[in-house]
């Protein structure tokens, strides 16, 4: 496999909790290399860990052994302000809840990492706007979150998730509360993406959903117990 083709790279990675007096091994020895441009569907139940190994891919935790590499740079140990760096570069994340700001229209949920970035007020309203306009919402823009249904609330966190221009997108249950219309739409949004040269990785319990990506990652009890590629 083409190492400059390569995006994420983690070697040998593990998790553990403490919970009292238990010691919980959420990661087990994980080891995965991801390419650019791949869709990925990380399937697992409940408790299965797939959680735990998306807030990894997407730096928002440490692992407690094991080495994660991203474009070739190790970003398992950097400090928490310097994975915010990596995060608002290089990462969009798409939440199951959509975790919008209820006081905020469209337009200012999706400005909100480039006022992160010190972005200059007009400049990030016209990169907001683009993004919006691509996912449908251009009409709405001026719209507050309770005003906007469950798929263009989706649509909305997509737009911010893109507005950054990020190399990778993780999604988590990002159809779970949607009618299964709305899901179709977002799933046909991700391929996309994917087509457009992104990375997509998307955590989820629906097997269905799953065989829309090329490739499935099946989790257990902390360990990857099958890694298919479909086409």
């Amino acid at each position: 496999m083409n190492n400059e083709n390569m995006i994420i790279q983690l070697k040998n990675i593990n998790k553990m909790y403490q919970m009292g007096e238990l010691i919980v091994c959420a990661l087990k020895d994980i080891n995965l290399n991801i390419r650019k441009g791949e869709f990925i569907a990380i399937l697992g139940p409940s408790g299965s860990g797939k959680s735990t190994l998306m807030n990894m891919l997407g730096c928002l935790d440490t692992p407690t052994s094991g080495d994660y590499y991203l474009n070739g740079n190790a970003v398992s140990y950097l400090s928490r302000n310097e994975k915010a760096e990596v995060r608002n570069h290089s990462i969009g994340f798409i939440f199951q809840s959509f975790n919008l700001l209820e006081y905020g229209t469209a337009l200012d949920n999706v400005t909100l990492p480039l006022v992160f970035r010190g972005m200059p007020q007009a400049k990030r309203q016209r990169l907001a706007i683009e993004v919006l306009e691509k996912v449908g919402l251009k009409e709405r823009m001026h719209h507050h979150p309770n005003e906007l249904s469950g798929g263009q609330r989706q649509r909305v966190a997509i737009a911010r998730a893109l507005v950054t221009d990020p190399d990778i997108i993780l999604a988590d249950e990002p159809t779970g509360n949607l009618d299964s219309r709305s899901g179709q739409s977002i799933i046909t949004m991700f391929e996309g993406l994917v087509a457009q040269g992104k990375t997509v990785i998307i955590v989820t319990h629906d097997a269905q959903l799953a065989e829309r990506a090329n490739r499935i990652i099946r989790i257990r009890d902390g360990e990857i117990i099958s890694d298919d590629r479909l086409f």
